[in-house]
């Protein structure tokens, strides 16, 4: 087995849709990115990049390359999907953070865990999607950025 770690942040602001995990979710503002800014798949990618020894999501997808504007986060996970399974590996368990003060995003994580697992062709039980705040401190807690976090274990295939 192989354990990776990512992180991911983006600016709020307005006029850009908040995507994360691939759900859109109703806010006032969204990620400033390069691609859909979805910081949680960011995250999700950056740890099985992490545990394949493939480095990270700049090294695949580069935000310089015009071909990745604006593109889906989804897409990207499934091409790290197959990144993995070009190695042998595949999907153990994902567990995330989602670091934001608002909006609440219960009502969103379990599509969210649906969606990401589509994209990585695995079960939804083995991601698991959460949230908190920073009780008002730091950039997320001025509601200037939202941060994710992941870890990831991946398996052999078998």
């Amino acid at each position: 087995m192989r354990i990776g770690f990512g992180y991911d942040v983006h600016r709020l602001v307005a006029d850009r849709p908040l995507v994360l995990g691939g759900v859109n979710i109703p806010y006032e503002k969204g990620l400033l990115g390069h691609s859909d800014a979805d910081v949680l798949a960011h995250a999700v990618m950056d740890a099985l990049l992490g545990a394949a020894g493939e480095g990270d999501i700049g090294r695949h997808f580069p935000d310089s390359d015009p071909q990745y504007k604006g593109i889906s986060s989804l897409s990207l996970l499934s091409r790290v999907e197959h990144i993995l399974n070009g190695k042998g590996l595949t999907v153990g368990n994902i567990d995330s953070v989602i670091v934001a003060q608002a909006p609440k995003l219960a009502p969103f994580m379990n599509e969210m865990k649906i969606k990401m697992a589509k994209s990585l062709r695995t079960e939804p039980y083995r991601i698991n999607v959460k949230a908190t705040t920073t009780e008002g401190l730091g950039f997320t807690g001025t509601g200037e950025g939202i941060a994710a976090y992941a870890i990831a274990l991946v398996l052999p295939a078998r």
